[in-house]
């Protein structure tokens, strides 16, 4: 008898969580399986056959016996495949390639300064194949590239607004797809920096928060309910376009009083130059060189510093009187900053936060720093590919 969508369906969904409870528990027996996630034995002995054949899981060794047969060792074949991550700054691009559990294996970073769009697509297809060229062997290669943008994008992957990079209606996953014949993925930079640090940051992570990109611009990545928040069309995340000075400074994105203005890394960097910190036309001052001056007691950097801080620490009040999270976490370059960034948004939300708020909201400063949104994009690519590799087997 053949069977019916339904059955198909269940057999997905039991073959997805055998799957994942050998990700997260390896090394683990058939058995154990069965215990923890109440399916039969005959079930999950089909199924990770179906696993082996696969490629997706191994066998290793023995465990120990509790009275019958040694039990055969399942673990995750981490190996099977590789993803690569991209973060498209403004001024840089940022790659990595990664296991089938998140690991770095490769990487690789460029920095430019007002390069075209030609220019720069043509960059990042040069980092896809020096990161391509550095998988080992594998069963399946390389499974697909995600790339994180600094703008609005649409579930189609087109750009659709990236004011700092001067991007428009750009049809970024159709120029990708037609060089490289793999799985691609474009998303919001901090929607894919949220999931980076879902997944990998070091810090403890709650149900609901609320992941702040400060870079050259400033985005936000929402965690709630434990899942990532696109919106209704996938737009959510510009928050760095959220007015804060309705008769402030003209916004490339064509509004005044943007928060980005006045809290990002560009407001820093336009600041330090207006003070006539910037030697030299040709050689941009960097936020890594105001660090270095701030760390040698330079009192008018670290004043940059502070009044950033303070413009931060007044969008982030407006997030989390909005959205009420458990956390709050600060990622991406402004991180570098952080010595001089931290006290300045501790005291003004401390003074500035309704009085039932304090206590349940931690403001923390992601370890990922700019490695946040790569390995999120990579993150999703991997996932993807273990869902569509598992409905391609059941539909076979």
């Amino acid at each position: 008898m053949p069977e019916t969508g339904n059955q198909k369906l269940v057999k997905k969904i039991n073959k997805s969580i055998v799957l994942r409870m050998i990700r997260n528990h390896a090394p683990i027996s058939r058995a154990a399986i069965s215990q923890k996630a109440g399916l039969n034995r005959g079930t999950v002995s089909s199924l990770v056959s179906e696993l082996l054949d696969d490629k997706l899981i191994s066998e290793s060794g023995m465990g120990e016996s509790r009275g019958g047969r040694k039990p055969v060792i399942l673990l995750f074949n981490h190996r099977a495949g590789y993803s690569i991550g991209i973060d498209l700054g403004v001024n840089y691009m940022l790659g990595i390639l990664t296991d089938l559990k998140g690991q770095i294996v490769e990487k690789q970073k460029i920095s430019f300064h007002q390069l075209s769009l030609e220019a720069i697509i043509d960059k990042m297809k040069d980092m896809i194949r020096n990161l391509s060229a550095a998988a080992p062997d594998s069963p399946n290669g390389i499974v697909g590239i995600g790339v994180g943008v600094p703008g609005i994008v649409d579930h189609d992957g087109n750009v659709l607004l990236a004011p700092n990079l001067g991007w428009n209606n750009v049809p970024l996953k159709e120029i990708l797809e037609r060089e490289f014949s793999l799985p691609i993925l474009i998303e919001n930079e901090a929607n894919a920096g949220a999931y980076g640090v879902k997944l990998y940051g070091t810090e403890e992570i709650r149900e609901n928060l609320i992941y702040i990109s400060a870079g050259i611009g400033v985005g936000a990545g929402l965690i709630l309910n434990d899942s990532l928040y696109r919106g209704t069309k996938g737009y959510s995340g510009e928050i760095g376009h959220m007015v804060i000075d309705v008769d402030g400074k003209q916004c490339r994105c064509g509004r005044k009083g943007c928060w980005e203005l006045y809290a990002s890394e560009q407001a820093i960097l336009e600041e330090a130059r207006s003070l006539g910190l910037e030697t030299s036309k040709s050689q941009p001052i960097t936020l890594e060189q105001l660090v270095e001056h701030a760390e040698n007691g330079d009192s008018k950097v670290i004043s940059l510093f502070e009044h950033a801080g303070k413009y931060l620490a007044e969008g982030i009040l407006n997030l989390v009187n909005t959205f009420n999270p458990e956390q709050v976490i600060i990622g991406n370059r402004l991180v570098m900053a952080r010595k001089w960034l931290e006290p300045v948004i501790t005291e003004r939300l401390q003074a500035q936060t309704m009085g039932f708020n304090q206590e349940d909201i931690h403001v923390t400063y992601s370890q990922l720093s700019t490695h946040a949104s790569p390995m999120g994009m990579a993150a999703f690519i991997t996932q993807r590919f273990l869902e569509n590799g598992l409905e391609q087997t059941v539909t076979n």
